[in-house]
C-alpha cells in the first residue's frame, strides 16, 4: 500500500524513524509491524544525537533499506534549502515515496515536483495559524514537530493533546505526530481521537538498539491494532 493510502485509513499509520540508516534496523521495524520507515541524510539528529552523513555517503545503505522494504520509505533530505535542491531528484530516482522536511528547509521547486510526496513540518517557532496554507502551496502531509527541543522526552500532557487537536482541525492535510514527547502505546486512542493520520516513533521511545526498536514497534503495533 502506498504512503498516502496508508494515511487515509481509519487507524493511524505506524512510522519508524530510524536512529541511524542501518538496514538491519529497517528490517526489524518492518518485521515487528511498522507500516513505513523513515531515514535521514545531511543532518545532526537532535533526539538520537546521531550525525547522518551525506546522501552520497549513505547511498549504499539506503539502497539496501529500499530493496528489502516491506512498505513505503521516506527520507529527511537535510537541513538546508540548497543542499536539498541538489539531491531531491536523486532521491526520487532511488525510489523513496516521500521527502520529510521543515518548511524552512524546503526549496520551492520541490513543492512543484509531482514524482514524490512532501511531508512538511513546522517547529515550535511557527505560527500555527499558517497551517491552513500548507495544502495551498503543495504540501501533501503535515508533520507536527512542534514541541520545543528542551521538552523532548517529557511525558505527554493534556496541553499537547489540545495542540494536536487544533492542528488536525486546521490543516486540511493528513497529520503525522512524531514522538518528540515520550508518547506511550496506551495513549494512541486519545491521539487518534484528535484526528491524527500517523504516529512516527523515534529515538525518544524506541531507544537506539535493534532489540529496543523491535520491542517499541511491536508495542505500538499492538496498541494500534486494538483501536
Amino acid at each position: 500500500m502506498r504512503y498516502m493510502e496508508l494515511l487515509a485509513q481509519k487507524k493511524p499509520t505506524l512510522i519508524m524513524s530510524l536512529p541511524e540508516n542501518n538496514p538491519e534496523f529497517a528490517k526489524i521495524a518492518f518485521d515487528n509491524g511498522a507500516d513505513v520507515v523513515k531515514v535521514h541524510v545531511n543532518l545532526h539528529h537532535h533526539a538520537s544525537q546521531h550525525q547522518f552523513a551525506t546522501f552520497e555517503q549513505e547511498c549504499d545503505k539506503l539502497v539496501r533499506i529500499l530493496s528489502n522494504a516491506k512498505g513505503p520509505c521516506g527520507i529527511v533530505a537535510g537541513q538546508d534549502v540548497e543542499q536539498v535542491r541538489k539531491i531531491y531528484l536523486d532521491i526520487v530516482d532511488l525510489g523513496f515515496e516521500f521527502i520529510s522536511l521543515y518548511a524552512h528547509h524546503t526549496p520551492l521547486e520541490l513543492l512543484r515536483c509531482d514524482k514524490i510526496k512532501k511531508m512538511i513540518a513546522f517547529d515550535n517557532t511557527y505560527d500555527l495559524g499558517d497551517l491552513r496554507y500548507l495544502a495551498q502551496i503543495g504540501a501533501d502531509v503535515f508533520e507536527a514537530s512542534v514541541m520545543a527541543p528542551d521538552t523532548y522526552g517529557q511525558p505527554l500532557s493534556s496541553r499537547e493533546l489540545v495542540t494536536y487537536k487544533r492542528i488536525c482541525k486546521n490543516t486540511g492535510l493528513p497529520v503525522v505526530i512524531p514522538t518528540q514527547r515520550k508518547i506511550r502505546p496506551d495513549e494512541m486512542e486519545q491521539l487518534m481521537d484528535c484526528g491524527i493520520s500517523g504516529i512516527m516513533i523515534g529515538a525518544m521511545v524506541t531507544g537506539l538498539l535493534g532489540e529496543s526498536i523491535g520491542a517499541a514497534v511491536a508495542a505500538f503495533r499492538k496498541a494500534i491494532d486494538r483501536l
